[in-house]
């Protein structure tokens, strides 16, 4: 394979951007120029590159080339700053997968000490962000699997501990009687989206095989799901770095003293000699060190 820098590029912004028009546009060259190079770049693979769908979608051979792509664009950018050359002093753009607890509670204060980086967060479920590192669409990620994906190194952070927690006014309304397997069935659960297990694995280890689970509301944003368990839509699994303050002030009130979900974190990044790569690594790493057990 002899691909350009610049079909690279073009493979890169056309996934970044979700069609060939736009990728145009933020390339400054015309739709028919996009299509040639992507085009040049499947012949000499000779691999189909993306699947033509509205966003366009890389295969499995698209994404192994688009992380390639992703690669040289980062080491490029380095060695221009490190060099001094034209164009030198842009700063890298990171992507980055991360959970929702873990963005709301200790990693932004990491990012924010990281200097000469650009960060394109997007947030996934850790059980589910490994998929977006196989596609290439992210360079790292905070993932619960400690196996490695292909091309990629994992190390630990460490572990955030969910107790079932809930309003003293819910627990008033459901819960008179405690916190009973009796109950658990009936009393209204708030669950962040369709990929999160976390409640049903505390669940299962409550309830009895073929049991009934109970009415759940989901809330996809990790301020708001706190926010719906305060006001008492119903109880759910809270990171200790996220319900301690409301715990502390009486808001909040843990159910289950014994219980709880251990969920083990591990960072996965690119396999590359990356200075950007490897000053965000070290400020996750310090940040984890405090804030996780």
């Amino acid at each position: 394979m002899d691909a350009t820098t610049e079909q690279l590029r073009t493979l890169a912004a056309v996934l970044d951007h979700g069609t060939f028009d736009r990728a145009a546009a933020a390339l400054h060259v015309t739709s028919s120029a996009i299509s040639q190079r992507i085009k040049a770049l499947e012949q000499q693979t000779g691999r189909v590159l993306l699947i033509r769908s509205k966003p366009v979608r890389p295969t499995t051979s698209g994404s192994v080339i688009v992380r390639l792509a992703r690669q040289v664009a980062l080491l490029e950018s380095e060695a221009m700053d490190e060099l001094g050359l034209e164009g030198a002093g842009a700063r890298p753009r990171i992507p980055l997968v991360i959970n929702a607890d873990s963005l709301a509670t200790w990693v932004l204060p990491a990012l924010a000490g990281v200097e000469r980086a650009s960060f394109e967060i997007t947030v996934d479920d850790q059980d589910h962000s490994i998929e977006r590192l196989r596609e290439g669409t992210a360079m790292a990620a905070i993932t619960s699997d400690p196996e490695p994906v292909q091309g990629c190194t994992v190390r630990p952070l460490g572990i955030m501990r969910y107790r079932a927690v809930a309003s003293l006014a819910f627990v008033e309304q459901w819960l008179p009687a405690g916190f009973s397997d009796e109950v658990l069935s009936e009393a209204p659960v708030v669950v962040f989206d369709r990929k999160d297990a976390l409640q049903d694995r505390y669940l299962e280890g409550r309830l009895e095989p073929g049991a009934k689970y109970p009415p759940r509301h989901f809330v996809p944003a990790s301020s708001d799901f706190m926010r719906a368990i305060e006001l008492g839509l119903g109880w759910g699994m809270l990171p200790d770095l996220q319900s301690r303050p409301l715990l502390d002030a009486g808001t909040l009130t843990v159910l289950d003293n014994k219980g709880h979900v251990d969920v083990p974190l591990y960072w996965q990044q690119w396999s590359i000699e990356s200075a950007t790569l490897k000053r965000v690594a070290a400020a996750l790493g310090k940040a984890a060190a405090t804030s996780l057990r």
